[in-house]
């Protein structure tokens, strides 16, 4: 962490101010995936698809009050995010899934990660939610930083997800957290 930096603000966007700011939104997902993160993407990944991702997956869940985004905000642009998904059955209201946290990859290193998953954790709380789980690569510097917040490990899924840049399959580490 560079405590030089001063910490960037986090704030919730809705579903406007999502798509106000969509094109820094998907620079952000095409760096995260260039530079090598597991988030669902692989290469090739232009730009234009990772601002359609926010755009026809992202925006209209935000719409039906199925997520909560929230970014962090340095100089007014955007430099991380993470989703708090609150879609969940009748049976699991009182839980809800950490997706997509991603830093910018010139961003890192400044604790911004952290605090995005510190907001999100302090909403689900707010909304009454008492677990949070989450899926990483396993081995991930990700991994790491969960476990750092208290998630606890629930077991390890081999060949989850292809690398971004070959046909690799990577395992996936399957994390809760009681709030």
């Amino acid at each position: 962490m560079n405590p030089s930096l001063p910490a960037p603000t986090i704030i919730n966007l809705d579903a406007d101010g999502l798509t106000a700011r969509i094109d820094q939104f998907g620079e952000m997902l095409h760096a995260c995936v260039h530079d090598g993160a597991s988030i669902g993407f692989i290469d090739p990944f232009p730009v234009e698809e990772a601002v359609a991702f926010w755009r026809e997956r992202i925006v209209p869940a935000l719409r039906g009050g199925k997520r909560i985004l929230f970014a962090a905000m340095d100089q007014g642009r955007v430099v991380g995010t993470v989703q708090l998904d609150i879609d969940t059955m009748p049976n699991q209201r009182h839980r809800g899934d950490i997706s997509k946290l991603m830093v910018r990859p010139d961003c890192r290193r400044r604790g911004i990660a952290r605090l995005l998953m510190m907001a999100a954790e302090d909403c689900a709380q707010d909304m009454g939610r008492s677990l949070l789980t989450l899926d990483t690569r396993t081995g991930d510097s990700a991994e790491t930083l969960y476990l750092s917040l208290g998630f606890q490990c629930a077991g390890v899924i081999p060949d989850y997800a292809r690398d971004p840049f070959s046909d690799h399959l990577s395992a996936t580490t399957v994390m809760f957290k009681r709030v």
